[in-house]
């Protein structure tokens, strides 16, 4: 079986010797065949080059094209039956990618992704799953928490991670590639509702470990960052919610977006959350009428989405609150699969 492992890339071309060196030190079954593909989007530093030199081979892009379509061109441009998105800040423990295959033996699990720790502390979680609550806004799992055995418990899940996730290569047939309309940040989510509507669950798998370098291309709190997930939560919302849902989920959704413009403020990122709401609104008319099939077959979101806030709820409640959450469930009643 050949695995194919493509890395968008932009620039910092330092963290490329130790994400190189960990992926040859993956410590593959019996069978598995690896390969690595680059996709630099339009680098000017040397990243080309120092890929080159390590062996990898590069797909290299004239400028820089975002995250997703990037992603999508490495995609295409392999042959793996298994197909692992990997950040460019990330570095894999050595048996990171074994556990992830191993989960994947079960032919209902159509990806698997894995804990990410913070790459300076690494006791804490940066992510142990993605989960989406019903107001629109997105969280890895755990951010920012000590590790510990709530963490350590594995899972089904809608909703892959493009920070490191390994896929069947037929999940991206039954789903399609990720959302090129979106430059960066929230094309996994989009990904995710695409899955829970195909009914195509993944696994989060506990002891499969890497480490990431969160923000380290664009920043944690960027204007750009702050612009491009105000503007995608809206048209996610636009996307895959329905009227009805709209109507069920209108407390949630201002609460999450409200809340989000608060904390985008505090760190003096109004204006750009202003920009991400304007082009957010600019589209969503465009965005809900080409996604009208879309939404014809989007009935099971409000489970899903129900369940990804209950696991929400749980975490916070298992450790400690952060301000956002504490506040949204404050506005929002936590579903009932959260008390349970």
């Amino acid at each position: 079986m050949t695995v194919s492992i493509v890395i968008p890339h932009w620039n910092r071309y330092e963290l490329l010797t130790g994400l190189l060196d960990s992926i040859r030190q993956q410590e593959l079954p019996e069978g598995v065949v690896l390969e690595t593909l680059l996709v630099d989007n339009g680098s000017t530093d040397k990243s080309v080059e120092v890929a080159r030199s390590l062996g990898v081979r590069v797909l290299r892009l004239s400028q820089n094209e975002g995250v997703s379509r990037a992603l999508n061109r490495g995609i295409r441009a392999t042959d793996g039956e298994v197909v692992v998105l990997l950040n460019n800040d990330v570095e894999p423990a050595p048996d990171w990618l074994g556990h992830l295959l191993e989960a994947m033996k079960d032919d209902n699990i159509w990806f698997a992704t894995g804990k990410t720790l913070d790459f300076e502390e690494r006791g804490l979680i940066d992510g142990a799953g993605d989960a989406m609550c019903r107001g629109g806004a997105s969280w890895r799992l755990g951010h920012g928490k000590n590790d510990g055995p709530e963490f350590d418990l594995g899972r089904r899940t809608f909703f892959p991670s493009a920070t490191a996730t390994a896929f069947r290569r037929t999940f991206f047939d039954r789903v399609g590639l990720l959302e090129e309309g979106f430059f960066a940040y929230l094309e996994d989510a989009d990904l995710g509702l695409r899955a829970a509507i195909e009914k195509l669950p993944g696994m989060y798998v506990p002891e499969a470990v890497a480490y990431h370098r969160g923000g380290a291309t664009s920043g944690v709190w960027s204007s750009q960052t702050v612009e491009w997930i105000t503007c995608h939560q809206l048209l996610l919302i636009a996307k895959f919610y329905s009227i009805g849902m709209i109507l069920r989920y209108a407390h949630a959704i201002l609460a999450a977006q409200l809340l989000w413009a608060g904390l985008a403020i505090s760190r003096g990122r109004g204006g750009a959350w202003l920009r991400g709401v304007a082009l957010g609104v600019w589209k969503f008319s465009r965005v809900r009428r080409a996604s009208k099939q879309v939404r014809g077959k989007a009935g099971r979101l409000r489970t899903v989405l129900s369940e990804a806030e209950a696991d929400i709820f749980r975490v916070q409640n298992a450790t400690s609150w952060d301000s956002y959450w504490k506040w949204y469930f404050r506005f929002v009643n936590p579903p009932a699969e959260s008390c349970t």
